[in-house]
């Protein structure tokens, strides 16, 4: 544990924000997931980024700042060396004379500053920042005008024409344009890249127009425009990207899939690619399977008791199959690793089967889908179950076949974990029977189906309380029991902090294990509906309840939560 993480953790128990005991729990969890104390914190809600930095300057008796409303001259940045800068976890944000004004995230480290003052001659006048807005900043501000996107535009060797569509089916055939690392076609898709993971994008959009390629991010679910490219440039970028991803240059009317992996900092990210022919040319997708950004705690994921606790019992069972819905990007995959790592001890043999295998698991065997060698979900999980299992990851259940197999191993006393595309949880049987299988098949196979979705969390710093009347609450569906406590109801603003109010995003999830009564109503094939209000007899939350519960806690909006989920 760093003499930093030791110092917080000091000043935040003299606040009051927790006791002995949870500071040693939290600092076990730092240290076990190789997390930065400060990230833990604020994952687990004992303080925001902004009462931390509040805490750490009362008690180091330093002012605190806000980066993201500082503007920096050249000036300033030449009085601190950029490596220095990194080197140090430093910004520096003002200078007169031979005293410069620096933001740091730990005011305490006598040492590190002493060697900034020897580095720069100059005597230090401290603010406090978080170490990511440090970051931020300094990513931003050293960077040089060639490598800003129009320098960088600028000195890409080609002429500004329309080009026809002959033109667009022509590959560049000077490789050096697209592998030379100085060339600036490299420079602008490795900035590209730097800037989304810089911002916490999810997925870049490389999208080609009739005259211009425009570049998307999306970033805690919502997409916005990053920048505008010159056409020219276009093939350029694609053939750069293919190059990394070791893809086929010269192949233009396929869909091709690739990945890639960069280096950011001290940590390695991966990318996931998807190249598309369109009208204009070739659409680039690729996601950021950031592993750092990954919460494997299974108690971190921040469900509701009830749904947690369904979870936990789900996990707990010796076999079975538990299966996580919803569609694309709802956060599945990271509720399955979360119950991996959970379930995962040396005493068992857990094997998983995805296409692609998105986050490494370190002791955990991970079986990549091929189709064009043959190895399909279907194969990859006949030939797993005569590798001795106990416990089997489905990436994904997509026919007929997979399903059988899945629920054949979880009937034979294996514990199986899936997940398939549907709207919500008592909708999975009706999908199951509609995939071909019987429905006692279904009921005595299935321990637990949760559907999930993912919302924004508001941005704390500029989140604005409303008021609604008492009629409005009940229709949006609040209950007289609900209107009896306090509810604080948040709309988004917006600041520089965040994106258009919001910042980050939470799950939202709704479980229905499969009781004695639902297992005989799947049996009797009984409706939809009826499964539906037996379910909620029983006590199971839906994701709009779900919903409601975290808007009346002031953690998202309702604009959010209805844009998310469906009524009841």
């Amino acid at each position: 544990m760093s003499q930093f993480a030791k110092k917080l953790r000091g000043i935040l128990e003299k606040a009051g924000r927790f006791d002995a005991a949870t500071g040693d729990t939290l600092v076990a969890e730092s240290i076990a997931q190789k997390r930065p104390f400060t990230e833990v914190l604020v994952q687990r809600g004992v303080a925001t980024e902004h009462e931390l930095v509040a805490l750490i300057a009362r008690a180091a008796n330093v002012p605190p700042i806000d980066l993201a409303k500082t503007q920096v001259n050249k000036e300033v940045l030449e009085s601190v060396p950029e490596d220095v800068a990194r080197e140090y976890g430093v910004f520096p944000v003002d200078k007169i004379g031979a005293l410069i004004t620096i933001a740091v995230a730990n005011p305490f480290d006598v040492l590190k500053l002493d060697d900034i003052r020897i580095i720069t001659g100059c005597q230090l006048r401290l603010v406090v920042s978080t170490a990511e807005e440090i970051e931020k900043s300094r990513s931003k501000g050293y960077q040089k005008e060639a490598e800003s996107v129009d320098g960088l535009i600028g000195t890409f060797d080609g002429a500004d024409v329309e080009l026809k569509e002959a033109d667009l089916e022509e590959e560049t055939t000077d490789l050096s344009a697209i592998s030379d690392e100085d060339s600036p076609i490299v420079k602008l898709v490795n900035k590209m890249i730097l800037d989304a993971c810089n911002a916490g994008a999810s997925d870049v959009h490389i999208e080609p127009f009739e005259k211009k390629v425009v570049v998307r991010f999306r970033k805690d679910g919502a997409m916005f425009e990053a920048m505008t490219l010159p056409k020219r440039m276009q093939n350029n970028i694609t053939s750069r990207i293919k190059i990394m991803s070791k893809l086929d240059i010269a192949e233009k009317r396929k869909p091709q899939d690739g990945k890639f992996q960069m280096k950011m900092g001290k940590k390695a990210v991966d990318f996931r690619v998807s190249i598309l022919p369109v009208i204009w040319g070739e659409k680039t997708v690729f996601r950021i399977l950031d592993t750092g950004n990954i919460a494997l705690d299974i108690k971190g994921l921040g469900f509701e008791p009830k749904c947690m606790d369904d979870y936990l019992w789900a996990c707990a069972q010796p076999y079975g199959m538990i299966l996580v819905t919803g569609p694309t990007g709802s956060g599945k995959s990271t509720t399955l690793y979360a119950a991996v790592k959970h379930i995962a001890s040396p005493d068992i043999n857990l094997v998983t089967v995805e296409d692609p295998v998105e986050y490494q698991l370190e002791g955990i065997n991970q079986v990549p889908v091929n189709v064009k060698a043959g190895l399909t979900f279907g194969a990859a999980l006949r030939s797993i179950l005569r590798q001795d299992p106990d416990v089997v990851l489905l990436g994904e259940i997509r026919d007929q076949e997979t399903l059988e197999i899945a629920v054949k191993a979880a009937l034979t006393g294996h514990q199986v974990l899936s997940t398939l595309h549907t709207n919500d949880a008592p909708s999975t049987v009706t999908r199951m029977v509609d995939m071909g299988m019987d429905p006692f098949m279904v009921a005595s196979s299935t321990l637990l189906i949760a559907a999930q979705r993912l919302a924004r969390k508001l941005c704390p710093q500029c989140k604005r309380r409303i008021e609604l009347p008492k009629d409005a609450l009940l229709r949006l569906g609040y209950t007289e029991a609900d209107l009896a406590q306090p509810i604080e109801l948040y709309e988004p603003v917006g600041c520089p902090r965040c994106t258009g109010g919001y910042r980050g995003r939470f799950a939202l999830l709704e479980t229905m294990r499969m009781t004695e009564q639902i297992r005989r109503m799947v049996v009797e094939r009984a409706h939809l509906t009826d499964i539906k209000k037996r379910a909620l007899a029983e006590g199971m939350l839906t994701l709009r309840r779900c919903g409601l519960l975290n808007a009346a806690r002031g953690k998202t909006s309702l604009q959010e939560i209805e844009a998310q989920t469906m009524a009841d």
